[in-house]
């Protein structure tokens, strides 16, 4: 088994003063802009990235938590959370489309920081994305959306 992998950014997450808080400004680079092509045609989309700010021994050695959003949580495992310190810090948010210009893809909702690389984005399919009948523990349904 293959124990490493090389990772591409596409692109980076700019905040913008001139912006709303909750529209992100995600700038992809030109050579993965023609990948762009059609994805307007979704309301949705699947943004994933790199949690740089967490990208050290401490935080990619962390194997359980206690998930700090969510009061009342128990500790679980970093694969039972949505932890930001996990052995790959890639996050991942589903996001508003609002539209693309050039290389540009401007969104709401995404919950990253600035400057965080992008590793990849995918439409948000809802028949294929939402399972209404998923099954999660109590202590999920308190907390923001994550």
């Amino acid at each position: 088994m293959r124990r490493g992998a090389t990772l591409k950014f596409v692109g980076v997450l700019r905040r913008s003063r001139s912006l709303p808080r909750s529209v992100s400004e995600l700038d992809i680079f030109k050579e993965y802009c023609q990948g762009l092509y059609k994805l307007e045609d979704f309301s949705h989309i699947m943004v994933f990235y790199w949690l740089h700010l967490r990208d050290n021994q401490a935080h990619r050695s962390t194997v359980r938590v206690i998930p700090r959003r969510h009061h009342g949580a128990p500790e679980v495992g970093v694969f039972a959370s949505r932890s930001l310190s996990r052995p790959n810090p890639i996050g991942f948010s589903i996001v508003e489309l609002l539209k693309i210009e050039n290389c540009k893809i401007f969104v709401r909702g995404l919950d990253a920081a600035n400057s965080s690389p992008v590793i990849d984005i995918k439409p948000y399919i809802p028949r294929a994305n939402s399972f209404p009948d998923a099954r999660a523990p109590e202590w999920t349904l308190s907390g923001p959306r994550t």
